[in-house]
């Protein structure tokens, strides 16, 4: 495998350094034929649950990701990308729309865009790129499961129960073992046999979107029917190309001195009893395991363009809907404002793009609507949130002062998590609000003296705290939308109940939280109805 993994490198180098550019002519009739001959094809591989500081140092050296680091040699890393709401649906609901979860109330996996949303997908199609998506797209509404939703509908009410499974390391399969995630590997030869056959003879530009699963931990069988994902697995294949000695142990603040929305999150992700070190570094290194064979899938594509003699035509991008805390903060999964959980890959290589660019302004996944239209000269047609990339990259002018905004944006209204969570990163600092904005103190952390993020400086700063604040409210006026997610949350939990009838007390018994929940099942329910005899 070492062998052929250093053949695929050299091919792909000599491949880049002979672009073909008018490999897509397109000989139609339209208009503006004499341009599409020239436009760029554009990929995007999506993963789900990476880390974006593996793709730069130190975290980078834990774990083999050969193929990213590709990207990196060959094009640009973005040093601080972000998701725009750390969970699944709503994250790539940004990412599609081009638009802040608030402004499309993609509040939760269940809630996001409609089913005929325009993306910038299907604005490249109407203007003359053959498109194509494959694997996990997740973006609209209606998906995921029923614990999932009725968990962020009623996470105002006052009772705490363990709605995921205890996080575990599970190893599969031999040394010989490579296709860890069958699912994924399917559509990733899917895509790799397409641009092999297809792309290279079509007649007009093309856009392909990946969506991965990994390294999104496995489901955990033990969880029901309902079952959440708290297995990390992989195969000793995999597990070689991690570091082991090279894993840190996170620090953990103690319980009690934990912000009240983060012991929450503790205690629903089933991570407030004690763990081991052993287990601790076990799961932190299959995880890496994990992101290595997604790395590998990224290999797949780029080798295929290669082949298909487009990769010189092609921009590529890798990202991720968000990250994954891999036991930071005591909590695995997604939904927080940590870095872990909020910072994401984002790597891109292209036309023009110069190697070995790393780019430390602040982006977040709104940006890759206006930034593939601005790559295949498509027009906005609707103001978006985010904005075009290229100005970083030198392939346009380069930004005025003010032209890009110095922030980002994340924000969560989910399950898991009992709060809505909103944060602003701006230079070096991280400013967290939650809810009304009193209800919890907010968290400020200093990212250039304290990466661990265990050092909550917003009562010690009380101007900066203040300014970012002010800031914040100009962005989103985020009292207002936490209480629409409240009402929200209401409102669908009752329309829920009433569609069950005399199956209610069963079925709200047995979901993912049923282990904790059938302890005291007259104490939770009568919490429940407290929590809706109050204003809507």
């Amino acid at each position: 495998m070492a062998c052929t993994l250093f053949i695929l490198l050299l091919i792909l180098d000599s491949t880049l350094q002979a672009p073909t550019r008018c490999q897509n002519e397109n000989t139609g009739t339209s208009p503006t034929n004499a341009t599409r001959r020239h436009r760029p094809n554009i990929v995007i591989v999506m993963t789900d649950s990476f880390d974006g500081r593996l793709t730069f140092g130190p975290g980078n050296l834990t774990v083999q990701l050969p193929f990213t680091n590709y990207m990196r040699e060959h094009g640009a890393v973005f040093l601080n990308s972000y998701t725009n709401s750390p969970i699944c649906c709503p994250s790539r609901a940004a990412m599609w729309s081009g638009k802040f979860v608030h402004l499309t109330e993609s509040w939760n996996n269940y809630k996001c865009l409609d089913e005929n949303y325009t993306t910038w997908m299907d604005l490249l199609q109407r203007d003359g790129y053959y498109t194509q998506k494959l694997g996990k797209v997740d973006y609209k509404s209606g998906d995921h499961s029923l614990s999932n939703r009725v968990e962020a509908w009623t996470r105002d009410v006052d009772f705490l129960l363990r709605q995921e499974g205890r996080p575990v390391a599970n190893l599969t399969g031999d040394a010989s073992t490579v296709k860890v995630m069958e699912e994924d590997w399917n559509e990733t030869d899917s895509a790799a046999r397409w641009i092999r056959s297809a792309a290279a003879t079509l007649s007009q530009p093309f856009a392909l979107y990946l969506g991965l699963n990994l390294p999104h931990p496995y489901p955990t069988p033990a969880m029901g029917e309902n079952k959440g994902a708290s297995t990390f697995q992989t195969s000793p294949y995999w597990l070689k190309k991690v570091s082991r000695q090279l894993i840190t142990v996170p620090k953990w603040l103690p319980l009690k001195e934990m912000h009240q929305v983060d012991y929450y999150s503790t205690y629903t992700k089933n991570c407030s009893w004690h763990f081991t070190q052993e287990e601790i570094k076990d799961i932190r290194a299959f995880y890496y395991a994990m992101c290595a064979e997604a790395d590998a899938m990224l290999g797949e594509i780029l080798s295929a363009l290669g082949d298909a003699k487009v990769l010189g035509d092609t921009f590529v991008i890798f990202t991720s809907d968000h990250g994954e805390l891999a036991m930071e903060h005591r909590q695995f999964y997604k939904m927080s404002m940590y870095e872990g959980s909020s910072h994401v890959p984002f790597l891109l290589m292209g036309p023009k793009v110069e190697a070995k660019q790393q780019i430390a302004h602040l982006i977040s996944l709104v940006d890759v609507y206006p930034t593939v239209l601005d790559m295949a000269g498509t027009s906005l047609p609707s103001r978006v949130s985010g904005h075009s990339l290229l100005p970083l990259l030198s392939l346009k002018d380069a930004p005025q002062a003010g032209q890009l905004p110095d922030w980002v944006l994340s924000e969560y209204h989910g399950c898991d998590v009992n709060a809505s969570t909103y944060m602003l990163r701006r230079g070096q600092w991280k400013y967290i609000a939650y809810a009304d904005g009193s209800s919890a103190p907010p968290q400020l952390f200093d990212l250039s003296a304290d990466q661990e993020e265990l050092h909550n400086v917003a009562a010690k700063l009380p101007s900066i705290t203040a300014s970012l604040d002010k800031l914040l409210r100009s962005v989103v006026n985020y009292p207002a939308v936490s209480k629409a997610v409240h009402q929200y949350n209401k409102q669908q939990f009752i329309s829920w109940r009433n569609s069950l009838g005399n199956n209610y007390t069963d079925v709200i018994a047995n979901l993912r939280w049923h282990t904790d929940w059938q302890k005291d099942p007259k104490n939770y329910e009568n919490a429940i109805k407290k929590w809706l005899q109050g204003d809507l």
